[in-house]
């Protein structure tokens, strides 16, 4: 089980993973086994052994992730996969505004592609910013958890912002919709990656 689903195309740097094994071996030597036989594109950072009555998803206080832009005249073949290349530039301030709209909890069914079964659509945004570093625009954001394509939603509606092509009434609207779908379309997966998983404790403490 995973703390946090992705889509494909997604990347993640810290990512939680747990699992039942019968295996005596100790955690490092479990962490170089894993990363034998797993393919090159994933790697096991650290392994810890948790209770029993541990679940990966619903122990989680919040999940951070970032979105890069590379806000540039030219493209990079180095952050082709990482980033979305986006030539024209955006407007920081403006973003940032609306960065402000979605903080706390609040009903996000309109950057929301589905509900995959989920009764609410309540999420509570601890965190959201934009920043410039060197040619790259930065989105983070940190919520108790997501909707389905939620994050990915988010920065589609903010980049359309910071084009000039919606203002931050008209931003503020489609949130207050609460129409499921409202704010796409998505951003593209290549930029958006889980940063982090936060518990209560550190992981096998």
């Amino acid at each position: 089980m995973a703390a946090s689903r992705t889509d494909t195309g997604v990347h993640a740097k810290g990512q939680v993973v747990s699992f039942w094994a019968k295996s005596k071996l100790d955690t490092m030597t479990l962490v170089r086994a894993l990363n034998y036989y797993l393919p090159e594109d994933i790697a096991v950072k650290a392994a810890y052994r948790a209770s029993d009555d541990f679940n990966v998803r619903r122990d989680a206080l919040s999940r951070e992730y970032r979105y890069y832009i590379l806000n540039s005249d030219t493209r990079s073949p180095f952050s082709r996969r990482f980033a979305l290349f986006m030539p024209r530039m955006l407007d920081i301030q403006a973003m940032n505004e609306a960065c402000q709209l979605i903080q706390g909890e609040h009903d996000f069914a309109s950057f929301a592609s589905s509900l995959d079964g989920r009764k609410s659509t309540l999420r509570n945004v601890y965190e959201s910013g934009i920043e410039k570093k060197g040619d790259f625009t930065v989105f983070r954001i940190v919520a108790n958890s997501f909707l389905p394509h939620q994050v990915r939603s988010t920065v589609g509606l903010l980049i359309r912002l910071g084009l000039g092509k919606i203002g931050i009434a008209e931003f503020h609207d489609i949130m207050e919709a609460r129409s499921l779908g409202l704010a796409g379309p998505l951003s593209s997966p290549c930029g958006l990656c889980l940063e982090k998983v936060n518990y209560p404790k550190p992981l096998g403490s």
